[in-house]
């Protein structure tokens, strides 16, 4: 049983770590070196220069020798702090400042909770010998929580009445938050510039005509179902053989470029390569000739299959893929092969209007037929899954429900070793000769306060990638869609495996001799005891997770040895160096739902032991700083959903909340609190009408674009661009194509070049006095 010196042992390491990764980016973000590591953002806006590419010394290059930037290497807090909200908005998305806001959400949260439980309930549970007087193991800190007040006790009423307060004040949070992240998602629709999402549908399950191409058959559709508001149409091909042909060919080019930049360094020697693996042997040959061969192999090899590309993708990607027949001949080719182009479109309104009527409404009588939905932006497009048949849909999505059943049961038994590495008593009784080794004050303290904790994230780390291969087995269409439905399987994995499989393999594991030695009719009251107990093992979780994970993110120690080791050994051309560079993203589909456990287990451990709250504090303080630095100098998001995300935000936080009630009722059973826990009966039920009435009132605003909204942006473009509906034919008809079609091989840009994010900064963050909630008020409304 881990005690209060046990916790010191975890917080002091846990702290001292968190303390030297913060340290170590302090120095580390200096460097010119790691310039690029650390403001990787910056570079892909165009807005930074590396400082290794610029005038001075060798040294100095690499090492920054001025002493005074080390004098201020704390001020990237302030300078993480003090964006204006609006400008951050401008700058990283509406999807990063929603996604920081669950950090303020949870700070609003659990503050004053933090107060009114620490002035109540710790007082009321202290003040109690109930533990003392049983044979149950139990250490000082459960005598702070709800285990240490007795059977039928009056003071449980101070738990009811507190777990009243919890719901309302919580309610009230998460109302406001809806109702604030609503109003700035409507702002954002309303104030941004035109998107290719905002114009189009994705339309899926066209109907085959044998006498008509799938384009004729959408054009027809829509001339006589929206003859008002029809502008154009993009058909999909199946570009899944193209994209594995253009990403060999491009590593192919890169070599190329790397031994033509050497040869010209040198033109007295050319480079030779061998051919076997890695270049490690085979036949010693001329670089430059044999990668020239083998991209002409590559483009041979795309021209034969001709039909994989659609007019406006050749286009687009004559020049990279130096084909050799002539525009002509190739559409022909792509016309007469019906197997190439999928019964998928991409289809175009002159309006947002029309765009919202065509997306929210229901196309022909059969509902299978002609489904529209608002198409994703195109860089949240997976196009991958466009070639998914929609009948195997279904059928996709009942296998891998039955494979997450199975993944979550088997889970149980590492859960289960984790558990058991917490529990002194349980490793004694099973292994004894290890009993003299284990006792060491030194070695029970790292045992029960920090490896339990370590051993869980590392279990946890190769989670994600499998969820993420199964959404996209599943046939999700974008990116977002693939990301939220990860994160909810993530979610509620961790309920089940960590949070459940922890309070009962502990239960088990710490009561040990009370399970053998006691009728089977007490069991329930023991595991009504050990359940507070294990707040000991989520503070280490808390501590290990939260605290030296999120200041590890920071320091990206990982991204930084890779950058270097590639840099050294890998980095041929400016092109590979921006690889290597890869600032990533936020990572919705895994933060999101750590963000949402932490919710969890305060929700739960606020009423029974309130212990823990400061701890969940600490996280979100921490992360809050920490994510808002790494959104402004480091993420590059994949997409920009507006905060589609919220409502399950929301959703979590209330199951979440109801959770905690259903336990706290559970609980107070087995504590023969006969008056006071029919009294919690309300309270689920209560929580869950809040949450009918803002799934009613909120929600459309995430799902749905309402109609009044679309014609009044219309109206505005319209007085401020009168010439909009001459440009827009052109701007929508090369919208949505592969990524792999496009000339530079990026997504950073539309096609008429506005960037996806506008970027207003030029400048580094300087401090500013705005205060975030002044701008929310005055800025972001419908």
């Amino acid at each position: 049983m881990a005690t209060i010196g046990d916790i010191a042992v975890a917080a002091a390491i846990n702290i001292i770590t968190a303390l030297i990764f913060l340290i170590a980016f302090a120095f580390l973000r200096l460097q010119p070196v790691n310039d690029r590591v650390y403001f990787p953002k910056w570079y892909i806006k165009g807005l930074r220069t590396s400082p290794t590419a610029s005038d001075g010394t060798f040294v100095t290059k690499f090492v920054n020798l001025d002493y005074r930037s080390y004098l201020t290497f704390l001020n990237w807090v302030p300078a993480a702090l003090t964006m204006p909200q609006s400008e951050l908005i401008d700058h990283a998305g509406l999807d990063s400042v929603v996604y920081l806001r669950i950090y303020l959400l949870g700070l609003k949260i659990f503050t004053p909770i933090f107060l009114f439980t620490w002035a109540i309930l710790i007082p009321v549970n202290w003040t109690n010998n109930t533990l003392e007087q049983s044979q149950d193991t139990y250490s000082q800190i459960d005598k702070l929580s709800i285990s240490n007040i007795p059977h039928a006790s009056p003071r449980f009423w101070a738990h009811v009445a507190m777990a009243y307060l919890v719901m309302i004040w919580t309610c009230f949070m998460l109302k406001k938050e809806y109702e604030t992240v609503a109003n700035m998602r409507f702002y954002c629709l309303q104030s941004e510039n035109h998107r290719p999402d905002q114009f189009t549908v994705l339309v899926k399950n066209v109907p085959r005509d044998d006498h008509e191409s799938v384009s004729e058959t959408v054009d027809n559709f829509f001339l006589v179902n929206h003859h008002d508001n029809y502008l154009t149409h993009q058909v999909v091909y199946n570009a899944n053989k193209l994209a594995k042909l253009v990403k060999k060919k491009q590593k192919k080019q890169n070599w190329l470029d790397y031994y033509q930049i050497k040869y010209s360094k040198n033109p007295s020697k050319r480079p030779m390569m061998k051919t076997g693996f890695l270049g490690l042997w085979g036949a010693k040959v001329d670089a430059i000739e044999h990668h020239e061969t083998e991209i002409t192999k590559l483009s041979d090899e795309v021209n034969i299959n001709p039909s994989i590309f659609g007019k406006i993708i050749y286009m687009l990607a004559r020049d990279f893929m130096h084909f050799s027949i002539q525009i002509a001949e190739e559409r022909k080719n792509v016309m007469d092969d019906p197997k190439a182009i999928l019964p998928v479109a991409f289809v175009s309104f002159k309006t947002r209007w029309g765009a919202a009527v065509a997306a929210q409404t229901q196309q022909v009588r059969n509902p299978t037929l002609w489904l529209t939905e608002w198409a994703p932006e195109p860089r949240d497009v997976y196009w991958k899954n466009l070639a998914i048949p929609y009948v195997s849909l279904t059928v996709r999505k009942v296998i891998m429900g039955v494979a997450f059943f199975f993944l979550t049961f088997f889970y149980v038994i590492p859960i289960a070793f984790v558990q058991s590495l917490a529990n002194i008593e349980g490793i004694e009784k099973a292994v004894p000769f290890l009993k003299p080794l284990i006792n060491i004050k030194l070695i029970k303290s790292f045992i029960q306060g920090f490896l339990p904790g370590i051993v869980l994230k590392i279990f946890l780390k190769l989670l994600p990638k499998i969820l993420m291969m199964m959404s996209k087995f599943e046939g999700f269409l974008s990116i977002s869609r693939l990301e939220r439905r990860c994160a909810s399987r993530y979610y509620l994995f961790k309920f089940v495996n960590v949070f459940l499989g922890s309070i009962i393999a502990g239960a088990a594991f710490e009561q040990l001799s009370t399970f053998l030695n006691q009728p089977a009719s007490r069991i329930p009251e023991t595991i009504g005891i050990a359940i507070p107990m294990k707040a000991t093992f989520f503070i280490t979780y808390i501590m290990v997770d939260g605290w030296s994970g999120t200041a590890g993110e920071i320091l990206r120690l990982k991204r930084l040895i890779i950058y270097h080791l590639k840099n050294i050994f890998l980095v041929k051309t400016e092109r590979d160096r921006e690889k290597a560079m890869n600032p990533g993203s936020i990572g919705f589909n895994t933060g999101e739902p750590q963000i949402q456990f932490y919710f969890l287990i305060g929700l739960v451990y606020a009423v029974v032991t309130p212990l823990l709250i400061p701890f969940i504090l600490v996280f979100f303080g921490l992360a809050f700083v920490v994510y808002r630095h790494q959104v402004i100098n480091v993420y590059n998001p994949k997409y920009e959903s507006r905060a589609a995300f919220w409502p399950d935000v929301h959703g979590r936080v209330i199951t979440a909340l109801i959770i905690s009630q259903v336990l706290l009722m559970g609980l107070l059973s087995t504590k023969h609190a006969a008056a006071s826990t029919p009294v919690l009966l309300a309270l689920p039920v209560l929580t869950m009408g809040f949450h009918i009435y803002c799934k009613g009132r909120f929600e459309p605003a995430f799902t749905r674009y309402p109609l009044q909204e679309a014609i009044n942006k219309d109206t505005l473009d319209r007085v401020k661009e009168p010439n909009l509906s001459l440009n827009l034919k052109g701007y929508l008809e090369h919208a949505y194509i592969h990524p792999v079609f496009k000339d530079d091989g990026s997504d950073d840009h539309y096609e008429d070049g506005t960037p996806n994010v506008p970027t207003k900064r030029h400048t580094r963050p300087e401090p500013s006095r705005t205060n975030e909630e002044e701008v929310l008020q005055e800025k972001h409304k419908p």
